[in-house]
């Protein structure tokens, strides 16, 4: 079996796609998840929470 650049450039790109596409994916369904909407609300709040105020 013989691979020429361009088969290996057509692979590259096509499982570059994919793998893009499937951690794009991936994180948007861990930031959605029900489940993690605690701790993500959690966080956004605790930047707020723990401030005094301006920096001297």
């Amino acid at each position: 079996m013989d691979f020429d650049h361009e088969t290996l450039v057509a692979f590259a790109r096509t499982f570059g796609l994919v793998y893009l596409v499937v951690m794009f994916l991936g994180s948007v369904v861990y930031a959605f998840w029900p489940a993690k909407r605690d701790e993500f609300g959690r966080a956004s709040r605790s930047v707020l929470d723990d401030e005094e105020g301006p920096c001297p």
